[in-house]
Formats: C-alpha cells, sequence, structure tokens
C-alpha cells in the first residue's frame, strides 16, 4: 500500500515513514503543503496522513482542494489541535479521520487499518484469493494452509495485486503502488518481481496459477 504524509516537522515525517516502511507500506514524504498537493494531485496514493498546520498551503486547503478534484483518496488529518471546532472543520473540509498529536504508532497503523476496511470492496485485514491468503496485520501468507515467507517488498507487490482482486494492473500502475516516487525502477524490474513471487505463490502448489500475465496489458490475480 502506498502512502503519502505531508508533515513539516521533519522528526515526525520521518519516524511515521520509518515505521510504515517497517510495516512493508510504500511512503512518499512532503515537507511542505504545496509539494504535498502537487504530490497528491499528480501520483496515485492508497491513503494520505496530512498535517493541518503546513507552510504554503494548509491541510484543510489541501483537503477541500483534493475533494473539489474529485480524488476520494482516504485522507487521515494530524493536529495540535483538538478542540470540537478543529475536529469539525478537518472533517468538514474533507478528511476521514483525525489523529491529535501525540500519539502513539500504533494507534496511527490502527486508524489506517480502520480507512482501509471502509471502501466497498475491502475485506478487512485478511486478503484472500482461492487457496491463498494474507494477513495485512501480521504479515502471514500462507496457501493450502502453508506458510509462506516473501520479503518485504514481495509482500508488498502480492499485497496490491490481492486488493485489486480481478483486475489487470499495468506494469505502471505496479510501479507507483509498491515502489517510492524517486525509486530508480524500469518495467522489467516488475517482471522480475513478478517471477519471484510466481516461484514462492503458485510453482509449489498443486491448485491454479493465480498470478496471470494478460500480454499487452499487466498482471492479475484470479478472483
Amino acid at each position: 500500500m502506498k502512502v503519502l504524509v505531508i508533515e513539516d516537522e521533519h522528526k515526525i515525517a520521518n519516524a511515521i515513514r520509518d515505521g510504515l516502511e517497517q510495516e512493508s507500506f510504500v511512503v512518499d514524504v512532503a515537507y511542505e503543503g504545496n509539494e504535498g498537493l502537487n504530490s497528491a494531485l499528480y501520483e496515485e496514493y492508497d491513503l494520505i496522513i496530512l498535517d493541518v498546520m503546513l507552510p504554503g498551503v494548509d491541510g484543510f486547503s489541501i483537503c477541500r482542494q483534493l475533494r473539489q478534484d474529485n480524488n476520494h483518496t482516504p485522507i487521515l488529518m494530524l493536529t495540535a489541535k483538538d478542540q470540537p471546532r478543529d475536529v469539525v472543520a478537518g472533517l468538514d473540509a474533507g478528511a476521514d479521520d483525525y489523529l491529535v498529536k501525540p500519539f502513539s504508532f500504533e494507534v496511527l497503523l490502527a486508524r489506517i487499518r480502520a480507512l482501509m476496511r471502509r471502501p466497498h470492496d475491502s475485506v478487512g485485514n485478511t486478503l484472500i484469493a482461492d487457496d491463498l491468503s494474507l494477513d495485512t496485520v501480521s504479515k502471514e501468507v500462507k496457501r493450502a494452509g502453508k506458510s509462506i515467507n516473501l520479503s518485504a517488498k514481495e509482500f508488498a507487490l502480492l499485497e496490491y495485486l490481492l486488493r485489486n482482486k480481478g483486475k489487470v494492473l499495468s506494469k505502471q500502475n505496479i510501479i507507483h503502488h509498491v515502489w517510492n516516487f524517486d525509486a530508480d525502477i524500469l518495467p522489467n524490474n516488475v517482471e522480475v518481481f513478478i517471477t519471484y513471487l510466481r516461484s514462492k505463490v503458485d510453482r509449489p502448489f498443486n491448485g491454479p496459477a493465480l498470478i496471470r500475465t494478460v500480454r499487452g496489458f499487466g498482471y492479475k490475480i484470479e478472483a
């Protein structure tokens, strides 16, 4: 899952990034409002963590601009202000949730998981295709009851495929959601990681091949 963190306090932003990357998220960070707004408008993210007080453009304005632009990416707002009117202002601007500083990383993760369960096509913490399951909390992957050990990048790739089960995902889609914005990744790298994943998820098992190539378009996990 790919997350954009817009936070001008470098220590907080970097701590969130480091913690989420340990949980196999892909994270981009913007330390200024205009930079964050541009990233949110022109890149695809699964979640935006947005501070209220920012240099340049404030968080409320960023949130309103994104919603006016029909960007429905879930937004979790961060703020040091805990007055009811501030919470109301954030939610009325289009935010999906509101977290007051200081907060624990465990609470942040729980809020993120809750937001990811909200869309109509979400299946909660466990993503399933046939006899393959992936637990986004415990990071456990199993097929036919047997545990599968994946690298962090393999896990992120499989999670993205499972969250979009039945949909054809282009190599460019995969690069945008599984690698950081500044990563030097080519389409051939996607092919390599798909091969790695198939060698662990498909080939050792007697069941049907779940990771399918749609020639000329990309890849998908069968529904």
